[in-house]
């Protein structure tokens, strides 16, 4: 029978508040926290004084093997005393023969003695053997109790491990629980606290904001009623009133829309050029493919509609090319400065003609493809499997060129706000472009078809057994250009419907309080009065003074903070030494002017000195030829220092000026030395616009990559929010994991619990066995030393 569990004070607990466990507040698990020690302490006390018990046991044990041992000890002696006295009875019997005459009257008295003790030796040795029969059962059944009780004992042992091992876990959880919430109290108490004085801030700046709001409503509300007699009185109409006038007024110019839209106008030009990369490639390899297979145009003719087939493939770039040009154009007429709109795309409709050429080109080569793979089918090298391929290419020509008739259904469609603007209501601006996302996917969906399709066919062609090298290579480029062809369109598609909603929200704007542009007209007008009104704002924009680099003027800040006199006399001091730097430059100039002036004057002295020596050195060599060498040089020297160009420094520049021309007037040396002067300063100021230019492009370039980074940390910001909000998640997630670990611990407490009452049943009851085999033991002892 198996008595009701006796449960501790943590399963109670676990049992009374195990579906509030989380909304109890950190004082009763503190309480509970407490009863669980206090369950542990008993549980451990338990365990303690059942290994005492198993001591006490053991040393009972051995007490009863050594009685056991002394009874065997006992048996044997008591069994050599019966094999003694059996030997003796024999020798007493054989005497007993011998004297049978001499002893019958002896023998006839002690057979009565005899068969006295043959009975009580025989009731000893009956006992004796019950007795070891029971001793032997007694051991036995001790020996298998005892092995019960040690694994039973190591498995209580094991639990209890594991139990105190939960129960430190538990232990340390809630403690960690404790602080945690502890700190969380803390934190909201601070936290109060400082939304208490936030809220007591905001009370006294809502009353400021009040007053200031009173005092600006009095004060917007004397302006209004000025203004509203100003437009009454001096403004004949209002244009915004009217949608054809306001269609004219300049909306607002959103940059960083512009700057998307062209950076989206660039991407769109990339996938178009691989596009038409790829469909050049596609029609070439095509018109190889045609006069190779099935027969090769080098060593037979081929079939007439091959022929025209393979001239009209041959002139696919003059209807691909144009595709390229047509986007290009588009992606040069969106700029930074203009409103791009439907209205205003006027490049759309050249895209949109260049792609009908296209459209037209592919509906005139369709039927010949198509005959031409028919007619492959039916020459002798094509097999089943060739010939369901070449089906399946029939079909999927007739769905490329389906495909291509919708995108240019619907380009022309979005061509129309820019030349006939009553074609598409504005109302159908996102039905176009989901179809032409929808377009495109069916595009790379047919484009894939024919790929697979394709390789199954080149597969199948290099099998045949007139398959040439020639052939293998055209269908590898057949292949790679398809391949292109089709990762070009799923970059298309993916693309086009990534960005669906910015090019329906971007599309659709214009002047503030009006419905947009209603024609064209109004839309080119618009961006007339948009030009003019930057050249306006650009002329009325002057030039910022220079500043003072940031390093400077820390120092400069420095030397003000550190220096003892005052910021006044600083300043005079300041205006005091700019004054006379001014004058000295003035003074400088002056007398670097005059230096040359005196130079030059000098210089015509030394012209008329020379012209004077030498007539005196032509009658001196004249007269004294025998010193021809000296006077020689000499004439030489002051050739060679008059002719010279003197060179002359100033804060304007450098001037050179040659002694040659003696009758040049100081007014032409004086205008040739201001005209070099200004040529200096004008080189200077165009190097220095030069550098400024250089920079404003050099500023612009890091504004456009800063503006990339913005937008990329505004993306990175948005998968962030994903991120937490899938940790936030996860927290939830393991928080009602830890719950269910929680109960099921819980639960498993209380199992363990019941085990453990199970099992101090079983221990009494093996204890009043032992008590009873002992208790049977030492009778039996006893009984054995009184016989």
């Amino acid at each position: 029978m198996k008595t009701p569990p006796v449960k501790f004070g943590c399963d109670v607990l676990a049992d009374t508040s195990r579906c509030s466990a989380q909304a109890l507040p950190w004082g009763q698990l503190r309480a509970q926290n407490q009863v669980l020690k206090k369950g542990v302490v008993d549980e451990q006390a338990n365990s303690a004084s059942l290994k005492e018990q198993l001591k006490m046991k053991d040393q009972s044990l051995r007490k009863l093997q050594q009685e056991m041992d002394s009874l065997t000890f006992r048996n044997q002696q008591l069994a050599k005393r019966v094999e003694l006295l059996q030997d003796e009875l024999a020798l007493s019997e054989t005497r007993g023969k011998k004297n049978k005459k001499s002893v019958e009257s002896s023998s006839q008295l002690s057979q009565e003695q005899k068969s006295v003790f043959n009975e009580d030796l025989q009731k000893k040795i009956e006992e004796n053997e019950r007795l070891h029969i029971l001793f032997f059962e007694a051991d036995e059944q001790h020996k298998r109790l005892e092995a019960e009780l040690r694994s039973r004992l190591e498995v209580l042992e094991t639990d209890a491990a594991q139990h105190q091992a939960v129960v430190d876990s538990l232990t340390k959880k809630y403690t960690e629980t404790i602080e945690k919430l502890q700190n969380d109290k803390a934190k909201l108490e601070i936290k109060s606290q400082t939304l208490e004085r936030e809220a007591k801030d905001c009370r006294l700046r809502t009353e400021e904001c009040q007053q200031q709001l009173k005092n600006l409503q009095a004060a917007l509300g004397s302006r209004l009623e000025e203004s509203l007699c100003i437009i009454n009185e001096k403004v004949p109409f209002n244009d915004t009133r009217s949608a054809r006038y306001n269609a004219l007024n300049v909306p607002l110019h959103n940059r960083r829309n512009q700057l998307k839209l062209r950076d989206l106008a660039g991407q769109a030009l990339a996938f178009v050029q691989e596009l038409v990369t790829a469909l050049l490639n596609f029609h070439t390899y095509t018109e190889q493919k045609v006069q190779i297979f099935p027969i090769d145009s080098a060593t037979d003719t081929i079939s007439p509609l091959n022929q025209k087939f393979s001239q009209y493939l041959h002139e696919n770039a003059s209807y691909v090319r144009p595709l390229e040009e047509g986007m290009l154009h588009l992606f040069e007429s969106i700029t930074e400065d203009t409103v791009t709109v439907l209205e205003t795309t006027v490049k759309l409709k050249a895209f949109s003609e260049h792609l009908a050429s296209y459209l037209g080109f592919l509906r005139k080569i369709l039927p010949y493809q198509l005959k031409s793979l028919e007619e492959e089918c039916e020459s002798s090298l094509c097999t089943a499997a060739l010939r369901a391929r070449n089906m399946e290419l029939h079909r999927d020509m007739k769905r490329l060129t389906a495909v291509f008739e919708k995108l240019h259904t619907y380009v022309s469609l979005l061509a129309l706000p820019s030349t006939r603007p009553e074609g598409l209501l504005r109302t159908n601006y996102n039905f176009v472009f989901t179809n032409i996302a929808a377009s495109l996917h069916g595009f790379h969906d047919v484009l894939k078809d024919i790929s697979k399709h394709y390789s199954q066919k080149a597969a199948l062609e290099q099998e045949v057994p007139t398959a040439t090298q020639k052939l293998i290579t055209t269908n590898d480029c057949i292949l790679s250009s398809v391949a292109a062809l089709t990762n070009g369109a799923g970059k298309m598609a993916s693309f086009f419907s990534n960005n669906l909603d910015h090019f329906s929200a971007s599309l659709s704007y214009g002047p503030k309080g009006g419905a947009e542009f209603i024609s064209p007209l109004s839309a080119e007008c618009m961006l007339q009065y948009k030009k003019k009104a930057a050249a306006y704002v650009k002329s009325l924009k002057k030039p910022c003074a220079d500043s003072v680099p940031y390093e400077e003027a820390l120092a400069n800040r420095r030397v003000l903070l550190s220096s003892t006199e005052s910021r006044e006399g600083l300043a005079q001091q300041v205006q005091q030494s700019l004054e006379k730097i001014a004058k000295l430059e003035q003074e400088k100039e002056h007398w670097m002017l005059e230096a040359q002036l005196a130079k030059i004057k000098l210089e015509k002295e030394n012209q008329k000195l020379k012209n004077s020596l030498s007539g005196h050195l032509t009658e001196s060599i004249q007269e004294h030829s025998v010193l021809p060498n000296t006077a020689e040089q000499k004439k030489e020297t002051t050739e060679k220092s008059l002719r010279e160009p003197i060179k002359s420094t100033s804060l304007i520049g450098m001037l050179t000026v040659t002694t040659d021309n003696e009758k040049a007037p100081d007014v032409e040396s004086r205008e040739d030395l201001i005209k070099t002067h200004y040529m200096a300063r004008i080189a200077e100021l165009t190097s220095h616009l030069q550098l400024a230019d250089s920079k404003s492009v050099h500023f612009h370039a890091e504004c456009r990559a800063l503006a990339k980074r913005l937008s990329l940390a505004e993306k990175s910001k948005e998968s962030l929010t994903e991120e937490l909000k899938l940790a936030s998640q996860n927290i939830t997630r393991l928080q009602d994991e830890l719950m269910t670990t929680k109960r099921s611990y819980e639960d498993q407490l209380s199992m363990m619990s019941d085990h453990l009452c199970s099992m101090n049943e079983t221990l009494t009851k093996q204890r009043e066995e032992i008590d009873t085999l002992k208790m049977t033991s030492k009778g039996n002892s006893k009984k054995n030393k009184n016989r």
